[in-house]
């Protein structure tokens, strides 16, 4: 677990340092979010998440994986993001796109099937061409 470090606490430069992984797993989710273009959360046994991947891969996109099966805070991220999936479906995969949650296996298959995936990765700075 990262830990927490004081610099120059007597005054209010008070910083922490090595905050990677936050315990908080919303925050952990949020963080992963906001600091890279895509992030898929996936257990490694799931046929769906391995569609997933190579979908993301055969774009030429190479998402931040997190495989919750082999994460320390693995189920509790994957409460959180049952939380954000739709009423029925799954909570992983779960890939957000540019910082936002974008579904997940179903969406973002339709997403690539309508044509709207390849300019979300291109917004979100995972795809240059």
């Amino acid at each position: 677990m990262a830990s927490s470090v004081a610099i120059n606490s007597e005054h209010t430069k008070s910083k922490a340092v090595n905050q990677q992984q936050p315990d908080n797993p919303y925050m952990i989710v949020r963080t992963l979010a906001s600091n890279n273009a895509v992030v898929l959360f996936s257990m490694s046994g799931c046929c769906m998440c391995t569609v997933a991947k190579c979908l993301l891969f055969g774009l030429g996109v190479g998402p931040t994986i997190v495989e919750l099966d082999h994460h320390s805070t693995g189920p509790d991220i994957q409460t959180v993001l049952f939380q954000l999936a739709k009423e029925g479906q799954q909570p992983v995969p779960a890939v957000f796109v540019g910082g936002e949650f974008l579904g997940g296996i179903e969406t973002l298959m339709a997403c690539h099937i309508n044509g709207t995936l390849v300019p979300l990765l291109k917004d979100a700075g995972a795809l240059w061409l």
